[in-house]
């Protein structure tokens, strides 16, 4: 498949407007077979798993290894790539760089032979800072006492599961953005660069999975505590602030 190169506009192309035949962006560009292209991808990542798994077999060391296999957000636009014709999201709203359940929810596949019951699925919600205090469990590791993650070891051994309090995000493109799942309500803020306060977006997950419900105007109170969560939560940064508070350290 060729690449070609030419002029772009970065704030179009991520999101697909602009991914014509002459879209570049350092590794990224476009392919002239986009679909053939990413299925060819998708065979070639699927038959690398298979070689780490036969190899692993053939050295007797499939029993003492774990496996984990996870995307590490949601479906995206970089060189033509088409996650409606692949249905890459499913019912889920949004892609990468969206803070709905479509940018940021995803699948995770964990093989360990003789500790993981084959066949289950597990609805444990956890997130990337989760991993590892999991892997100092299982290696018998001291976790170091910075991290917010919590070890869902218990979970796939099929024993009782920590969960999370609330889960944040925040993106600094796009205007900014700030999200939090607390239990099944899930917040999302857009142009979090005007600060993080009302409006924000609220959805209940339990009966909205596809996010199309906005009900934050009949639950304000869920609403100021969702809102209270993102500003605690949110740690400002020299290396990613917000535009509001760029324009605090000038006042």
């Amino acid at each position: 498949m060729n690449m070609f190169r030419g002029k772009f506009d970065p704030e179009k192309s991520f999101r697909g407007t602009d991914n014509g035949p002459a879209f570049r962006l350092g590794p990224y560009g476009s392919q002239q077979e986009a679909h053939a292209a990413f299925a060819a991808m998708i065979k070639e990542l699927d038959d690398y798993v298979g070689e780490i798994l036969a190899k692993l077999e053939e050295l007797g060391l499939e029993k003492n290894t774990v496996v984990m296999f996870a995307s590490d957000n949601g479906p995206y636009f970089e060189g033509g790539a088409d996650p409606d014709y692949f249905n890459s999201n499913g019912p889920l709203r949004g892609f990468k760089r969206d803070l709905y359940e479509g940018g940021i929810r995803t699948p995770m596949i964990v093989r360990w032979p003789g500790k993981v019951k084959e066949n289950t699925v597990s609805d444990h919600i956890s997130a990337f800072w989760d991993v590892l205090p999991t892997l100092a469990e299982i290696s018998g590791a001291e976790v170091p006492a910075e991290t917010d993650g919590i070890s869902f070891l218990p979970a796939l051994l099929g024993k009782k599961q920590k969960g999370h309090d609330y889960l944040y995000w925040e993106f600094h493109e796009e205007g900014g953005k700030a999200g939090v799942r607390m239990g099944n309500w899930k917040a999302v803020k857009l142009n979090a660069d005007q600060g993080i306060q009302d409006p924000i977006e609220l959805y209940d997950l339990s009966k909205d999975e596809g996010e199309t419900n906005d009900v934050s105007a009949s639950n304000p109170e869920i609403v100021r505590k969702l809102i209270g969560i993102m500003n605690d939560a949110h740690t400002a940064s020299d290396v990613f602030p917000f535009e509001f508070e760029k324009k605090q350290k000038q006042e």
